[in-house]
C-alpha cells in the first residue's frame, strides 16, 4: 500500500488522548541508583492511528497537546507518519500528559502524569462535523473517555456525528482501573458499544466489564448490544472475528515477544485499515494479527510496528 498524503480527507479518523512515554531500560553504570530512561511516544488512539498509517490508510487525529516540547515532539511525530493534525489544537496552558514505564520480574508498573492534561480539556464543542463525516471510521476507545467528563462527552458527540452522517463507528474497551471505578466503566463503555459498528475488546478486560468468561460469550455480549463485527483480542491466543454469520479463530501469529505494549493497539490500526480496503472482517483479522505480533518484537509501541510492505510479506509466507 502507498502511503496517503498527510492533510488529505482522512478515511480513518481516531480521537483521544496521546501520551509520551519514558521506560527504563538500565541503570548506569557509573551510579546504581540511576537509570536511563528511552523516550517513546504511546496513547492507544495515537498508536492506533499510526498504525493505519502505516498501513496506507488516510488517517488523521483529533487531540490536544500542550504549548511544550512534548507537545512539539507529538506533532513532528505524526507529520511523519503522514498523519492529518488539522484538529490537533496547542492548549495555551495544559500540558500534554505523560508516564513513565519500570519493567520488572513480574511485569511492569507505569507512573503517570496526565492530570488536567491538555487532551483531558477536549469538549463536545471541539467536534468538527465536517472533518468527522467525510471519513469512513471514527476511531475511539474507553480511554478516549475515562480522561474527564468532558473528554467522556466529547467522544459521545463524536460517536453522534459518525452515526448521522453514517460514519461506521469503532470502539476499543480499553480498561484503565486508575482512571475510573469499574462500575463508570461498564456503564459508560457498554453504552458507547451500544453505538458502534466495530468492536475491539480484549479478553481480560471484557472480563471485567462484562462479568463473563469464554471467548465466546464475551464476543456474543458485544455483537447483541449492536456491533455488526466484534473482533476481540485473546492477547498470545491471538483473536476471534464473530458477525452475524461468521465466527472465526485467528492463531496467533508465531514470534518471540519481547514488549506487548502497544499491541493491541497496531491490532486496531492494522483491521481499520485492511477493513476499509477489503471490506472482509476476517481478513481484516488476520492481517492485524500479523502487524500486531510483530509489534511484540521489540521495546515500546512503534519501533517495530511494521509498514505494509513488511506486513503483507509476512502474511504471505503464514501457512
Amino acid at each position: 500500500m502507498t502511503p496517503k498524503r498527510a492533510g488529505a480527507q482522512p478515511e480513518i479518523i481516531c480521537l483521544g488522548e496521546p501520551m509520551v512515554e519514558f521506560t527504563r531500560r538500565s541503570e548506569t553504570q557509573d551510579d546504581a541508583d540511576a537509570a536511563l530512561y528511552q523516550q517513546g511516544f504511546g496513547g492507544d488512539t495515537s498508536n492506533a492511528a499510526i498504525a493505519a498509517a502505516r498501513q496506507g490508510a488516510a488517517v488523521g487525529y483529533v487531540t490536544a497537546v500542550g504549548q511544550d516540547d512534548f507537545g512539539t515532539a507529538l506533532l513532528e511525530l505524526w507529520r511523519r507518519e503522514a498523519v492529518d493534525v488539522s484538529q490537533v489544537q496547542r492548549h495555551e496552558t495544559a500540558k500534554t500528559g505523560i508516564y513513565f514505564i519500570a519493567p520488572h520480574p513480574a511485569g511492569r508498573s507505569f507512573t503517570y502524569f496526565r492530570d488536567g492534561s491538555a487532551a483531558s480539556r477536549l469538549t463536545p464543542a471541539d467536534m468538527s462535523e465536517a472533518y468527522i463525516a467525510g471519513a469512513k471510521i471514527l476511531h475511539v476507545s474507553a480511554i478516549s473517555q475515562a480522561i474527564s467528563a468532558s473528554a467522556c462527552d466529547a467522544v459521545f458527540k463524536a460517536i453522534e456525528i459518525a452515526r448521522q452522517h453514517q460514519v461506521l463507528v469503532s470502539y476499543d474497551s480499553n480498561l484503565r482501573r486508575n482512571l475510573w471505578p469499574l462500575d463508570q466503566a461498564r456503564e459508560v463503555t457498554h453504552r458507547a458499544m451500544r453505538s458502534c459498528d466495530i468492536a475491539f475488546p480484549s479478553i481480560d478486560d471484557s472480563r471485567e466489564l462484562t462479568g463473563l468468561v469464554t471467548a465466546d460469550e464475551i464476543a456474543d455480549f458485544y455483537l447483541k448490544l449492536g456491533a455488526r463485527v466484534v473482533a476481540l483480542k485473546l492477547g498470545a491466543e491471538g483473536a476471534l472475528i464473530v458477525t452475524a454469520d461468521k465466527r472465526v479463530n485467528i492463531p496467533p501469529y508465531p514470534v518471540t515477544p519481547v514488549d506487548a505494549t502497544g499491541a493491541g493497539d497496531a491490532f486496531d490500526g492494522a483491521f481499520l485499515a485492511a477493513y476499509c480496503k477489503s471490506g472482509d472482517p476476517v481478513a481484516a483479522g488476520r492481517y492485524a494479527a500479523v502487524v500486531a505480533a510483530r509489534t511484540t518484537c521489540g521495546y515500546g509501541a512503534l519501533s517495530t510496528l511494521p509498514r505494509a510492505d513488511e506486513a503483507e510479506r509476512l502474511l504471505a509466507a503464514w501457512k
